[in-house]
């Protein structure tokens, strides 16, 4: 078998041919031609009854590198040199010892194998960090609005005035009484067709994945929405890959990095090795869960994080919580099921619970009542008991 190993660039990717015979070093440019030249190359091995493999790392044309392989019928194995040190963090960093370092593990079958999602999922992924970039425009247009007021010296727009049209409008009278309405206008029209463009680009994602079996399962959790349903779900891509639970909260970063040496064991913050987005989407579900905490105080989930809380604040809670959910949303759609709220209730400890505030509710109203006197001595003129209760001899004497 011959193992090349490829180190791709933008603009040109450099291979090493590695057989019986030694190591050989070509170099070819990112085009059609490039692609052409070094498969005739490639082509030569496979006539004289050699198996071709090529390794290469995960970059951003990688996917179509490997798709113009895979037509010629090379197996092509994609490498995260995050996991591969020896190229990472090699004091000679050249695209031949890199290609050559590629080339020799493969050659060792351990190259450590990165997956790429399926052209659906990137699809997705693509329009919804296109939502992102246009959000986070929108939210910087509405910041430069609410600097102009506080140079102006005037107190600022209550929030969320800027959402609708009808808010924006009272906003720009105002301005113009100023004479600043010039200024402001054309953001506001930008922060209008920022709307029209994301609402677009909800609408072909709510399109796409009107009938996706996933998100339908991860609507069903109480404080996901349509955004992070179709986040989590794009950055899944398929639940087979991960064989447990702690495979997904590891590939979301949400999982503690540990350090075990001899007999000491450290645990420090989540290793934040995963996507980003996938991150931020279920810590966004629990941030929804939080806002129905009253309606949610029975739930196991909803108890845990009210203890991690109160031992190590809010923000170390919520991303704790985040990998429990994560853990949750794991079994969901490998069992293919929605979710159970009653999963979320300990029905034997919520009878307990109960039982005893009804039982604290009757003690404590029980000794209310005693302090009472059942037959009161003193008696009003309007033969109205007094409610207030005797003092003692001794008491009535100090007061004296």
């Amino acid at each position: 078998m011959v193992n090349v190993g490829v180190d791709l660039h933008k603009t040109q990717f450099t291979v090493c041919i590695r057989n019986r015979g030694g190591e050989e070093f070509q170099r070819y440019a990112t085009t059609d031609a490039g692609y052409a030249a070094f498969l005739k190359e490639m082509a030569k091995w496979q006539s004289n009854g050699q198996k071709v493999r090529v390794g290469v790392e995960s970059t951003g044309n990688t996917r179509y590198f490997k798709s113009q392989m895979e037509k010629a019928g090379i197996q092509v194995v994609v490498t995260n040199t995050l996991k591969l040190k020896v190229v990472n963090e090699s004091v000679k960093k050249t695209d031949k010892h890199d290609a050559a370092t590629i080339a020799e593990f493969l050659e060792k079958d351990m190259l450590p194998e990165s997956q790429l999602c399926s052209r659906e999922s990137e699809q997705i992924r693509r329009l919804l960090k296109a939502r992102t970039t246009l959000v986070r425009t929108q939210v910087v247009i509405k910041n430069q609005i609410h600097a102009l007021f506080n140079a102006e010296g005037v107190e600022d727009v209550k929030r969320g005035e800027l959402q609708s049209k009808r808010g924006r409008q009272r906003v720009l009278n105002t301005l113009d009484e100023w004479e600043n309405g010039l200024v402001v206008q054309p953001l506001f029209d930008t922060i209008e067709n920022l709307e029209k463009d994301i609402k677009g680009i909800e609408e072909q994602l709510a399109n796409l994945l009107k009938e996706d079996r996933m998100v339908q399962l991860l609507l069903t959790i109480p404080g996901c929405g349509p955004i992070c349903a179709w986040t989590i779900r794009a950055y899944i891509d398929d639940i087979k890959r991960f064989s447990s639970a702690k495979k997904l909260a590891s590939f979301a970063g949400l999982a503690p990095w540990v350090q075990n040496s001899n007999e000491v064991v450290r645990h420090g913050r989540v290793t934040k090795r995963g996507p980003e987005e996938l991150r931020t989407a279920l810590v966004q579900v629990v941030m929804g869960l939080r806002r129905m905490q009253s309606k949610l105080c029975d739930w196991r989930l909803m108890q845990w994080y009210e203890e991690i809380k109160g031992n190590k604040g809010s923000g170390k809670a919520i991303v704790a919580t985040a990998r429990k959910l994560a853990v949750i949303i794991w079994h969901m759609l490998s069992d293919d099921v929605e979710f159970d709220v009653g999963q979320m209730l300990d029905r034997k400890l919520l009878k307990k619970a109960r039982a005893m505030r009804g039982c604290v509710t009757k003690s404590l109203v029980n000794e209310a009542l005693s302090l009472v006197p059942k037959n009161p001595t003193n008696a009003s003129p309007d033969n109205k008991p007094d409610t207030k209760l005797a003092l003692p001899e001794e008491k009535k004497r100090k007061v004296g």
